[in-house]
């Protein structure tokens, strides 16, 4: 009874639930990104999405709860992108070309996860949910790394957890030194990349 009553007032005519708080999630990484987590009220969002207030908190209880949940849904994917569109590729080669794109320059949403990690060292709400999808992001990392090495391509004595924390400090890097404050040639980053890369793999015998 009661979920259907959530269902209900959450709703916009016309549109589905499931609709409605993708267009929530769509609008929260938008405004988020572009006002940051302390510049955003709930209302904005909502007018950001053309709902009411009402049918933003029929489908999420507080915006600490609302940025997480555009995190997870808007968030940058691009080493899961990569790895879905080629699940047979080297993740040598997959870490190589993530690598090459943290010199891009980024769309607004791709600052959602710094304004996610400002908000988790001000706010608890914020925090608890931010170590939950941290430890989610690692994990997956730690498990590409040991089907690395399970595969020969990457040494087997290497830490996943360490080398998934390492990948994880490169991308949030990323998204805080970009181009406009620091720029460095193409070549010179993919030079380096490889240097590092092929350091991950196994000792010759």
């Amino acid at each position: 009874m009661k979920t259907n009553l959530i269902a209900r007032m959450g709703r916009i005519a016309g549109v589905t639930a499931a609709e409605t708080r993708e267009r929530l999630l769509r609008a929260a990484a938008d405004v988020f990104a572009e006002r940051g987590y302390d510049g955003t009220r709930v209302a904005d969002i909502a007018a950001a999405a053309g709902v009411s207030n009402g049918a933003l908190y029929a489908h999420f209880g507080s915006k600490a709860e609302l940025i997480v949940a555009a995190l997870r849904a808007h968030g940058r994917r691009v080493l899961t992108d990569l790895l879905a569109a080629d699940p047979e590729r080297p993740v040598n080669d997959l870490l190589l070309d993530v690598g090459r794109g943290l010199l891009r320059r980024r769309e607004p949403s791709g600052f959602l996860v710094v304004e996610a990690l400002i908000a988790a060292r001000r706010d608890d709400d914020v925090a608890g949910p931010m170590r939950d999808y941290m430890g989610e992001r690692a994990d997956w990392l730690a498990g590409l790394v040991e089907a690395g090495q399970a595969g020969g391509e990457l040494d087997p004595a290497l830490s996943p957890d360490a080398l998934a924390h390492f990948c994880l400090l490169l991308a949030m890097g990323s998204s805080l030194v970009t181009p406009d404050l620091h720029a460095v040639g193409d070549e010179e980053w993919a030079a380096l990349l490889t240097r590092l890369v092929s350091a991950l793999a196994p000792p010759r015998r």
